[in-house]
C-alpha cells in the first residue's frame, strides 16, 4: 500500500509550512506529497496569511527533495490555459527529476471563483473544456520532439505548436482523475487516467465507482488493471484515546465524527479500517489528508505504527 500526505494549505500555511512537511513525508518514508489546488479557505478559518499557488509551490518542493513524488489533488482545469498548465507541469516534472503527478478534475468552487474572477462554466460546459484541456495537456507532453501540435476544438485552438517543453517523464506525468459523476467521469478516466481517486466516500460507494470506471475501460479496449485505485481520507492517529481528541480538537473535528467518516484512532484501529476498505474497494494507494501542519510527530507516528503494517 503506498501511502501519500495530501495538504489543505487554502486553510491557513506558508511555503515554509509546506516545506516543512514535505520533508517530514520524505524522511519519514512516504511516498508521495500531494497538495491541493485552492485559492480560498474552507469552513471556520481565517486562512491566514492566504493561498500558495499549488504549480509554484510544488516547483520550490521540486529543488528542496529527491526521492517522493509531487503533485495535486486536484488542479482545477478553470484556473490555468492548458497550454500553460502543460508547460508549467513539465518545467516541475523536469525540475523534480521526473517526480510529478498530475491531479486534473474539472473545478468545483464556486465562491472562490466569484473571489478571484475567475469563470466558472456551468457543468456541461465546464466538463466539455475538461476534456479538451486533457486532449491538449497530454497531446503536447506527447507530440515527439521536433513536430508539431495541432488541436481544434470548441473552446481551445492550437496551431503548429512546437509543444515543448517536454516533461522529464514519457510520454508525461501520470495523470490522476476522479470524481462521482457516473458517465462522463469514468469515460475520461478510461481515456486518460493512470490512476483513479475517490476522496472521502465509504467502501461502497467507491466501489461502485472504481467498477464504472472499469466498465468504460472496457468498452475502449483498455485493461483497467493499468489504472490504479487510490482513496484519500482524513487522518488522526494517536497513541491513545487522549492523543486523538487532541488531534481532533486541533483540526475542529469530533472524534467519532472522524471514527465514522475518516482514518480516526490508534495505530491498531487505523490499520484495521484501511485493511478493510483495501480489501473491500482494491485500492493500493492512500492519500491520509493531513490538515495540522504543525504536527509533524502524527506523520512521523503514522510512519512508526501503521505502514509497516500494512505491506
Amino acid at each position: 500500500m503506498d501511502l501519500r500526505i495530501f495538504t489543505e494549505p487554502q486553510q491557513g500555511a506558508t511555503y515554509d509550512d509546506l516545506l516543512r512537511v514535505a520533508k517530514t513525508t520524505e524522511d519519514a518514508g512516504f511516498d508521495a506529497f500531494f497538495r491541493s489546488d485552492h485559492y480560498l479557505k474552507m469552513g471556520e478559518v481565517s486562512g491566514l496569511p492566504g493561498p500558495t499557488d499549488a504549480w509554484i509551490t510544488l516547483a520550490g518542493l521540486a529543488r528542496e527533495t529527491s526521492r517522493i513524488r509531487l503533485g495535486t489533488l486536484v488542479t482545477a482545469a478553470t484556473f490555468r490555459h492548458p497550454s500553460v498548465l502543460a508547460i508549467s507541469v513539465a518545467q516541475v516534472d523536469e525540475m523534480s527529476g521526473g517526480r510529478v503527478e498530475f491531479g486534473f478534475g474539472a473545478g468545483w468552487f464556486e465562491q472562490e471563483h466569484r473571489a478571484y474572477g475567475i469563470a466558472l462554466p456551468e457543468v456541461a460546459e465546464r466538463f466539455d473544456r475538461y476534456s479538451e484541456q486533457l486532449e491538449v495537456i497530454t497531446g503536447l507532453w506527447a507530440t515527439v520532439e521536433g513536430e508539431t501540435f495541432d488541436y481544434l476544438g470548441k473552446h481551445y485552438t492550437l496551431e503548429n505548436s512546437p509543444a515543448l517543453p517536454k516533461p522529464a517523464q514519457r510520454p508525461g506525468p501520470p495523470v490522476i482523475i476522479g470524481g462521482m459523476g457516473k458517465k462522463r467521469t469514468p469515460e475520461l478516466a478510461a481515456r486518460f487516467a493512470q490512476e483513479f481517486n475517490l476522496p472521502f466516500v465509504d467502501s461502497a460507494t467507491a466501489t461502485a465507482q472504481f467498477e464504472r470506471v472499469a466498465a468504460a475501460s472496457r468498452e475502449i479496449g483498455r485493461d483497467p488493471a493499468e489504472i490504479t485505485r487510490s482513496a484519500a481520507q482524513v487522518l488522526c492517529v494517536g497513541r491513545d484515546d487522549a492523543e486523538v481528541a487532541r488531534r481532533a480538537a486541533a483540526i475542529g473535528r469530533e472524534v467519532d465524527e472522524l471514527r465514522r467518516n475518516g482514518l480516526a484512532g490508534t495505530p491498531a484501529e487505523v490499520v484495521d479500517k484501511i485493511g478493510r476498505y483495501r480489501e473491500a474497494t482494491g485500492i493500493t494507494r492512500l492519500y491520509l489528508q493531513t490538515l495540522d501542519l504543525s504536527d509533524l510527530e502524527h506523520l512521523e507516528l503514522v510512519a512508526a505504527e501503521v505502514a509497516p503494517q500494512l505491506g
